[in-house]
Formats: C-alpha cells, sequence, structure tokens
C-alpha cells in the first residue's frame, strides 16, 4: 500500500484514466464491428470519416498503438472499396 499522500492520489487518478481509457478502446471497437456490418458503399463511405477520426484520436492519446491504429483504418479503407 502507499505511504505518501501523492501516491494515494496518483492510484485513485490511474484508476480514473485506465477506466476511460477502457470505455474509448470499447467504444472504438463496438464503432468498427458495426461499421462491418455496412452493407452499401454509400453508408461505409459517409460512416469512414467518423470512425478514422475515432482511431486517428485513440492513436494520439496512446491508447491503441500508431501501427495498430494505421492497421484498423488500412482495413476499414479496404472493406469500403470492396463494396
Amino acid at each position: 500500500m502507499a505511504n505518501h499522500k501523492s501516491a494515494l492520489k496518483n492510484i485513485r487518478s490511474d484508476e480514473t484514466k485506465r477506466l476511460r481509457n477502457r470505455l474509448q478502446h470499447k467504444t472504438m471497437r463496438n464503432a468498427l464491428r458495426d461499421f462491418q456490418d455496412i452493407k452499401t458503399k454509400k453508408a461505409a463511405t459517409k460512416a469512414l470519416p467518423s470512425l478514422i477520426s475515432m482511431i486517428d484520436k485513440l492513436a494520439k492519446r496512446s491508447i491503441i498503438h500508431a501501427n495498430k491504429a494505421a492497421n484498423l483504418k488500412s482495413k476499414v479503407t479496404k472493406h469500403t472499396a470492396s463494396l
């Protein structure tokens, strides 16, 4: 257990950050799942910019790795082109 006041504060703030990161990561995964279910090219093209923006924000905040973000963006762009 932490002995210093600042260490206790860090434990509390780390837990808050962990939960926030987890929620954002889960939200992105759900958005990816919903995007994969899209069957029309028009709808996919419309949804693509918001999904890519979400992925970029997570990479910028180091919630996901930059290479993973690049791979995901490539995957969804490829999916859109194949429709």
